[in-house]
């Protein structure tokens, strides 16, 4: 299992920015979609998530509002914003740069 820490760094924010992408999401939710599409790998946890989203939103690159849950308790729902959108698509075509230059060296054969 991954942590945050074990991450490239700026692999949070591009991960956070892509499952926001896909729907407005409350905190938990967030965790718990990446976790899932992970397949349990990404696991993020609170200390990390919130400074996290905090940062993103004071970038602009997401939005929040408050909305009730399916539960009926109040939760801030986090939302791409357009400027998110550039940085997302930007981000990942450096995070599809650097993956495949990682990807070759990984599959040099050894002597």
């Amino acid at each position: 299992m991954s942590k945050p820490s074990d991450l490239v760094q700026g692999t949070l924010d591009l991960l956070l920015l892509k499952v926001v992408a896909l729907e407005p999401l409350h905190a938990w939710a967030i965790a718990q979609r990446l976790k899932q599409i992970s397949g349990d790998v990404l696991q993020v946890s609170d200390g990390s998530l919130y400074p996290a989203l905090h940062k993103l939103e004071q970038a602009g690159w997401i939005s929040a509002e408050w909305k009730q849950t399916e539960s009926g308790r109040r939760a801030k729902y986090y939302a791409l914003t357009a400027p998110g959108r550039l940085e997302l698509n930007q981000e990942s075509l450096k995070w599809d740069r650097l993956s495949e230059a990682i990807t070759k060296v990984m599959r040099i054969e050894e002597a």
